[in-house]
């Protein structure tokens, strides 16, 4: 599928989108529960999906990725994203609201980091584990679990960005995991590859990290 614009839910697996070698473009990141307001249906349909901006059949949108290409200004582009959103905020009909107690889910796992039990996180917002798994994984299309899970990988990577070369061990420990196995394994299965392999690939500074070695690979 060759598209301009892209619309992708929330994954806990990995996906591969081929590109050319050389590319300009924007990367938006949306609340799950503003893909309601602006696009007028709940994350769960988006989940584990990319799609064509096209697909939601506004004007506006389908005309979005021809605009900002030919628009030289970077800020002209980003003033362009906010007159189209907010033109077509106005045109959505609106969506009815999750229950307040998903939202207040959803931020208890954002302000922990993933860091959060399901059975505590049920016990705040007063609904049994099963009804919350339920009623969560109908909005946002992943369960609470699911979602730590996704929280818990990005809080890594973004330790592995921010702060240069850290011990494996120690990022586990700060982001949640029971050891460096289980986030070799959670990475594997969320990245498609080891960490190692990861930080090579994707931060070519950081392949001395101390640590990056698997556990089971021969030092």
């Amino acid at each position: 599928m060759a598209c301009q614009a892209l619309v992708g839910g929330m994954h806990v697996a990995p996906v591969l989108i081929a590109q050319d070698r050389s590319q300009t473009g924007l990367h938006l990141e949306l609340n799950p529960f503003g893909i309601r307001a602006l696009l007028g249906l709940p994350a769960a349909e988006l989940s584990g999906r990319v799609v064509d901006l096209a697909e939601f059949g506004s004007r506006r949108l389908v005309s979005l990725p021809d605009r900002l290409a030919a628009t030289g200004s970077w800020e002209r582009r980003f003033a362009i994203l906010d007159d189209v959103f907010l033109a077509h905020l106005a045109e959505v009909a609106p969506a009815a609201a999750p229950a307040p107690e998903i939202g207040e889910a959803w931020r208890r796992l954002i302000v922990a980091g993933g860091g959060i039990r399901v059975g505590a996180l049920a016990g705040e917002v007063g609904w049994s584990r099963r009804h919350l798994a339920d009623r969560f994984g109908r909005e946002l299309g992943l369960t609470p679990k699911q979602v730590a899970r996704v929280l818990r990988f990005e809080r890594a990577g973004a330790l592995l960005r921010q702060h240069g070369p850290m011990d494996l061990a120690g990022v586990a420990v700060a982001c949640g995991y029971y050891d460096q196995a289980h986030l070799s394994n959670e990475w594997q299965a969320m990245a498609g590859c080891s960490p190692g392999t990861w930080i090579a690939e994707e931060l070519p500074n950081l392949q001395d990290l101390a640590g990056a070695t698997e556990p089971d690979s021969p030092v």
